[in-house]
């Protein structure tokens, strides 16, 4: 079972900007698809980007606004978020997935308001 840890959550205003981060245990971080979803109340989670050595993808919502990124070395995933809106404040999740293994962090909530 590979942890993941989030952090970089916290309350922010409109327009401002944000970086999670997310650490995981193992020695095949490199290998794997990693994620960013995200949870609003009352609605279902949802894919915010995911990583991967060939291939990055975001969710229309995000674009142009949203960038993750990987270091290998860290075994570590972020996601920097800027321009944010209120309605990006969510419980945001990490994800692993290499081969049938999958893993979810905990959650961080980032709440975007004046």
């Amino acid at each position: 079972q590979v942890q993941l840890v989030e952090s970089g959550g916290g309350l922010v205003q409109p327009g401002g900007s944000l970086k999670l981060s997310c650490a995981a245990s193992g020695s095949l971080f490199r290998l794997s698809v990693m994620g960013w979803y995200r949870q609003a109340p009352g609605k279902q989670r949802e894919l915010v980007a995911t990583n991967s050595f060939s291939n990055t993808n975001y969710a229309d919502s995000v674009k142009g606004r949203f960038t993750i990124s990987r270091d290998n070395a860290k075994n570590t995933v972020y996601l920097q978020m800027n321009s944010l809106k209120p309605e990006d404040t969510a419980v945001y999740y990490c994800n692993y997935r290499l081969g049938s293994v999958a893993s979810w962090g905990q959650g961080t909530q980032v709440t975007v308001s004046s």
